[in-house]
C-alpha cells in the first residue's frame, strides 16, 4: 500500500480505482505497455493529470517506454488491497438499496455486500438477492458476527444520524452515505457522502453555463 507518510491528494486517490479498472481492460486486450496519452484517451482524463497522479505514487514508468501494464496492475492491486476482501453491509433496502444488492459490485472480486438490514425483514432474517437481511434491531450484533468493515447507508434522512450513532459503537471503518444528511462520526470512521440530487443539480448548472 501507499506510504502513509506521503500524503496523496484526495483527487488523486479518487482516481486510483479508475486507473485499475482501465488497466484491467488493457491487460485483457493483451496490451503489454501503455503511454499516458493512451490512458488519457481511454479514460477521458488529461494526460498531464495522469502523469502528475503517477508521480505522487512513485516512479511507475520509463521515459520513452511508457508504462508496463502488468507492473501497473500489480502496483494498483497492492495499493488498493485488491487481494484482501472487504466485507460490506447495506442498511436500508428501498429502491436504491435493492439496486445495490442486485448489482453487488460484480466487477470487484474483493468487495461484496454480505449483509443487509431493513425494517421489513424479520429478526430471524431472510434473503434478498442472495444476501442475508435482518431487522435493524440487530445491527450491532450482526455487523460484529459478519466482520463488516464498511457500511452503505441508504436509509431515510430522518434515520441517518440515529443509525450512524449505532454504527459508531461497532468496529466499522467507513460509511458510504447516500442520504442528504451530513452525518457526524468519530474520528476513526471515514465517511464518503454521495448526494445524487446535488450531483444532478451540479450537472444541470454546468450544462446551462458551459
Amino acid at each position: 500500500m501507499l506510504d502513509e507518510s506521503h500524503k496523496i491528494p484526495q483527487a488523486t486517490t479518487k482516481r486510483l480505482p479508475l486507473y485499475y479498472r482501465f488497466l484491467q481492460n488493457f491487460a485483457n486486450a493483451g496490451q503489454k505497455r501503455i503511454s499516458s496519452q493512451e490512458l488519457s484517451e481511454a479514460m477521458k482524463i488529461d494526460s498531464a493529470t495522469i502523469r502528475r497522479d503517477f508521480s505522487h505514487l512513485g516512479a511507475l514508468g520509463k521515459k520513452g517506454y511508457g508504462y508496463d501494464v502488468q507492473e501497473l496492475l500489480a502496483f494498483f492491486r497492492k495499493t488498493l488491497d485488491q487481494d484482501e476482501a472487504t466485507n460490506v453491509a447495506l442498511i436500508g433496502v428501498g429502491s436504491l438499496g435493492s439496486a445495490f444488492l442486485k448489482y453487488n459490485f460484480h466487477r470487484n472480486h474483493n468487495t461484496k455486500i454480505i449483509l443487509a438490514f431493513d425494517t421489513n425483514s424479520p429478526h430471524e432474517g431472510k434473503q434478498i438477492s442472495g444476501i442475508d437481511t435482518y431487522h435493524p434491531d440487530l445491527i450491532e450484533e450482526k455487523i460484529k458476527q459478519y466482520g463488516v468493515e464498511v457500511v452503505i447507508l441508504t436509509v431515510p434522512s430522518r434515520s441517518a444520524q440515529e443509525v450512524t450513532d449505532r454504527l459508531a459503537q461497532t468496529d466499522i471503518k467507513g460509511i458510504l452515505n447516500f442520504t442528504p444528511v451530513r452525518i457526524s462520526v468519530p474520528e476513526h470512521i471515514r465517511v464518503q457522502t454521495i448526494d445524487l440530487s446535488v450531483e444532478l443539480q451540479t450537472l444541470i448548472y454546468q450544462i446551462k453555463h458551459d
